[in-house]
């Protein structure tokens, strides 16, 4: 089929496509882009994770050669 014959100059699978994400839904992935950010914050610096990374580069520090 021809461009010209086409309604609106687009064939109709493509009239109703969406192209992108709109604000609404650019701010709904960025709030959840934080908190998963603030949960992972939480958990990083809780004592038995600190007490575990410290632990880790200490060995790894004090590792022979």
């Amino acid at each position: 089929m021809w461009p010209a014959a086409w309604p609106n100059g687009r064939p109709r699978a493509l009239a109703g496509a969406d192209a992108g994400m709109s604000t609404a839904e650019y701010a709904v992935g960025t709030v959840a882009a934080c908190a998963l950010a603030a949960v992972l914050y939480k958990v990083v610096t809780s004592g038995a994770v600190s007490a575990a990374m410290q632990g880790l580069i200490g060995r790894a520090l004090n590792a022979p050669f």
